[in-house]
């Protein structure tokens, strides 16, 4: 049995894009569990878009990634090693070990993971549709967007982790919803698979007058809800198009994650149409996460909520993966396998 633990840490901040070089590969004896912890062999990480906000010494709603310190980011593994009364060895859990191969959690406290059953979800689905960005879309379309049966709901990103939940809660709510996707083959599988009714497809757009109106063909009565993923001209086309009174959930800017500003084009339209825009955090809100759980786990159980992944093998691969994410090379929730 391997005695070393590889990890992958910060070794400097981002200047503009991210690259490769941020990231350094090292090797470290494996921790052994004290008292209450245990010691977790990491299955897959997950890789998220807020990681490369994280990457920057700036004020944000989270703390900056220290230099030299391993990855944050959210993993599922097996126990090997417990000291913890409720954790036994063989347990599946789900945590926040980060990009690394082995932790050392516990079962409450900052460091804590979950029990988890892989007998009926793969494992890694809880680190998606079954997990933080499954629940991050329940959360804002239900407690923000709000959408009634009949309105029109817009999700950019559509075919990413988060975007694919929404479209198929909000069709189940009959709702007619339109996404927003970078790629033929991605708004092929948005409506083909996850039921959506339309798929507007950004990179055909050969500039943002033409993205209104290929989004004004896909939404001809307009815009009631919009889970916005992605910032930048994408939102400018969606607020040309919002009804009165319409509801805007803002989870992600995933085209300024280079870290440069983006006005909007016409910020009077929140005014004038009466919007409500909000921002939103879903580790905030720890109430949600039975309920969206539950609902989210039996969708997948029963075949109601389809999902996708995208799998890098090996740790070694995580920070090429994360930078493909960051440009949309992913298709659905993007993973990384270690065992």
């Amino acid at each position: 049995m391997t005695t070393m633990n590889r990890r992958i840490v910060l070794a400097s901040r981002p200047s503009g894009a991210a690259s490769e070089s941020n990231f350094r590969l090292e090797s470290v004896p494996i921790p052994v569990p004290g008292p209450g912890q245990v010691l977790v062999r990491h299955h897959y990480l997950s890789l998220d878009p807020y990681m490369r906000g994280r990457m920057n010494d700036a004020k944000s709603y989270a703390e900056p990634q220290p230099l030299d310190e391993v990855m944050v980011g959210g993993t599922v593994g097996e126990v090997l090693a417990s000291n913890a009364p409720t954790l036994a060895v063989g347990d599946k859990v789900v945590g926040m070990g980060g990009w690394q191969e082995y932790s050392i959690a516990s079962a409450d406290g900052p460091s804590r993971v979950a029990k988890v059953d892989a007998s009926r979800i793969p494992l890694s689905a809880y680190l998606g549709v079954v997990g933080m960005p499954g629940v991050t879309g329940w959360y804002g379309l239900n407690a923000i967007c709000e959408p009634k049966a009949g309105e029109t709901v817009v999700v950019s990103a559509a075919s990413g982790a988060v975007g694919s939940v929404v479209g198929q809660l909000a069709k189940a709510k009959g709702c007619r919803v339109v996404g927003i996707a970078g790629g033929r083959e991605k708004c092929d599988y948005v409506v083909a698979e996850l039921g959506f009714d339309a798929c507007v497809d950004y990179k055909a757009a050969g500039d943002p007058k033409a993205l209104r109106a290929l989004l004004r063909a896909a939404a001809p009565k307009g815009i009631d809800c919009n889970f916005e993923n992605v910032g930048g001209t994408v939102l400018d086309a969606v607020l040309a198009q919002m009804n009165a009174f319409g509801r805007i959930a803002v989870c992600g800017m995933i085209s300024r994650y280079d870290g440069a500003a983006l006005p909007l084009a016409e910020p009077a339209l929140i005014l004038t149409a009466r919007l409500k825009v909000q921002g939103f955090i879903v580790s905030e809100h720890p109430a949600v996460w039975p309920k969206a759980l539950a609902e989210l786990a039996a969708g997948v159980i029963g075949g109601t909520i389809k999902y996708r992944e995208s799998v890098a093998q090996g740790l070694e691969r995580a920070p090429e993966a994360f930078l493909g994410l960051l440009t949309g090379r992913n298709f659905g929730k993007q993973v990384v396998r270690l065992v």
